[in-house]
């Protein structure tokens, strides 16, 4: 997490291009977040983080340049869209699920860390586990020669085993009733307990052991759930969940203009908006949240709200929700060359993506870089006349570009296929020139 505001800009420039406002206030929300961390614990309640509004049209990167934060800073983050919440008393999710999605978030990424750090202890439990199986322990009785020769017999196995020459063996295994944990955010925490209750009394109604014969390898991966929850400590990776979630969480709250009443409408469209506003501004503010994991404090969670203000504007919000979010960013639309650069400089892009595809049917895939410009100029071209939906566009273009060469690729096995500007337009110009025919193709 101790990355500058630079190395930060830096490392989303390589998955996002330009919208360098939206990068340089994320990227120092994040770093607050550092500084805040360093200080004493008084300090550290006094310091609240700046909830930042991004504005701008879907598909310019608002989701993207978020997600690939948190991957990056390895911190709890859920996308939520603020549309699919209701106020309480109309049929939706309530506000305060978003904080248990955080939660449950929390708690896998603390999770996936500990198998990480434990990986060899698990490893061990799956290789004594199965080897156990292929040579059954010697009777107490068994003569010190016996026992000898089963030690040395053992440790072949285990070899064997660890190189998978033994992969293919079947073996019968014993595994406990699976318990089903119940993670239904949207259920109060004492109904999901009471769910989780009933499920752990129908898992000891039968108490047979569940055997299944599989071959070494199948075993290899079914065992590992089995091993991680014996060897770790769920009540600690809890509680160091809940302490993540609360100290470093990012929820990003999507669609937040569709919750805002335009100052325009005749009347309340939909009566729940404003509620649902209002149910938002405590979670937001500062509040306390009742999981089935314990309580989470949302002071220090960091909420990033983005919507595309077509129809209304961040002023239709509530004054007091106005107020939650203090930083705001415009991004910009997408340009041609924006789109080129997405295509061409972006690590993993759709080009890079598609060659890998075809190269699985042995097909090189190679696109001219005039026929990468005119994909750029035709993806603008259709984001002009009809809907824009910003760099999504280049998904449909690519997609009915490649459309026959994914389909014939067993034509062209162990053979080049070059894409050219002229076969990007003999493709798409009838289709981006006719308004109808795009806005149903395109």
């Amino acid at each position: 997490m101790n990355l500058t505001p630079k190395e930060i800009v830096e490392y989303l420039d390589k998955y996002v291009i330009s919208q360098k406002n939206a990068k340089k206030t994320i990227a120092l929300a994040l770093r607050t977040r550092y500084r805040r961390m360093q200080l004493s614990q008084e300090f550290q309640d006094e310091i609240m983080p700046k909830n930042i509004l991004m504005i701008g049209s879907t598909g310019v990167g608002k989701t993207e340049i978020s997600r690939r934060l948190a991957n990056m800073m390895k911190v709890p983050f859920i996308k939520v869209e603020a549309s699919k919440y209701t106020e309480v008393g109309f049929v939706g999710r309530d506000v305060e699920s978003m904080i248990r999605d955080l939660v449950v978030n929390a708690i896998n990424l603390v999770k996936s860390e500990q198998e990480e750090l434990n990986q060899e202890k698990i490893e061990n439990y799956i290789i004594n586990k199965i080897v156990e199986k292929l040579l059954p322990p010697l009777p107490e009785q068994a003569s010190q020669e016996k026992k000898d020769a089963y030690q040395h017999a053992l440790k072949t196995m285990e070899a064997k085993v660890i190189s998978g020459e033994m992969d293919d063996k079947i073996i019968s295994l014993e595994f406990d009733k699976i318990h089903i944990e119940f993670n239904d955010t949207n259920l109060p925490p004492e109904m999901a307990k009471v769910q989780e209750s009933f499920s752990k009394i129908f898992a000891t109604i039968n108490k047979e052991d569940n055997k299944k014969e599989m071959s070494v390898k199948e075993a290899k991966t079914l065992l590992k759930n089995e091993a991680a929850s014996k060897l770790l400590n769920m009540t600690n990776i809890h509680a160091e969940a809940l302490k993540r979630a609360e100290d470093g969480g990012i929820i990003f709250l999507d669609e937040i203009d569709k919750i805002a009443i335009s100052s325009k409408s005749q009347g309340r469209n939909d009566p729940s908006k404003e509620g649902v506003q209002r149910d938002l501004l405590p979670i937001v503010e500062g509040s306390s949240v009742t999981t089935k994991y314990g309580v989470i404090n949302t002071d220090h969670i960091l909420f990033i709200a983005a919507g595309a203000f077509h129809l209304t504007k961040p002023s239709d919000l509530i004054p007091e929700l106005q107020g939650r979010f203090p930083l705001r960013v415009e991004l910009e639309s997408l340009t041609e060359e924006t789109l080129y650069q997405i295509l061409t400089q972006t690590k993993n892009s759709l080009l890079v993506q598609y060659k890998a595809l075809l190269s699985v049917e042995d097909v090189n895939l190679i696109f001219e870089d005039d026929a990468i410009r005119a994909i750029a100029k035709l993806a603008h071209r259709a984001n002009e006349v009809t809907e824009d939906i910003g760099a999504r566009r280049l998904h449909t273009v690519l997609e009915k570009v490649l459309e026959e060469i994914s389909f014939h690729a067993d034509e062209y096995k162990e053979k080049d296929f070059v894409v050219t500007a002229k076969l990007v337009h003999d493709k798409l110009d009838v289709v981006v020139e006719d308004n109808d025919l795009s806005r149903y193709i395109l």
